[in-house]
């Protein structure tokens, strides 16, 4: 016999049911019930899961940028956005001199604002994003030489 406890618009019952071919035993809250089905009842069949082949990983898809940058020259450094957002200040100017940790940039992301620093001391030789661009993660931000 099988017990459930129900919730029957708004009110609780406890249940205890017992099949047999064609009928049914029920007890609804300790009062007995015969139930009398039309067909007789069948146990479900088990089904064998078979688990399909992983498909083959695509090739990885390199980010997008939607400011075009050159590369940077032997000795230069630069700093990509670490993820998507928006450009709300630029700190700097080109030719500023800059310490590791300075902050050069602000960029919005997921309505937080993070602070995008300088990775090596040197000059500001390259501002890649201008205040307001929108910016995709792994985007040339600027370059420090």
């Amino acid at each position: 016999m099988k017990e459930y406890k129900l919730k029957i618009n708004g009110n609780d019952y406890n249940v205890a049911i017992e099949c047999e071919e064609n009928t049914a035993k029920v007890e609804v809250n300790g009062v007995p019930y015969s139930v009398e089905f039309e067909k007789p009842v069948t146990k479900p069949k088990t089904i064998k899961v078979v688990k399909a082949a992983a498909p083959a990983p695509a090739a990885p898809v390199a980010p997008k940028q939607t400011v075009a940058a050159p590369a940077a020259a032997a000795g230069e450094t630069v700093v990509n956005s670490p993820l998507p957002g928006v450009v709300l200040q630029v700190k700097c100017n080109v030719g500023d001199s800059v310490k590791k940790g300075q902050e050069v940039m602000v960029l919005e992301a997921m309505k937080m604002e993070n602070s995008i620093e300088a990775t090596c001391d040197g000059k500001i030789v390259k501002i890649l994003a201008a205040k307001g661009d929108s910016v995709l993660e792994g985007a040339q931000l600027f370059v420090i030489g």
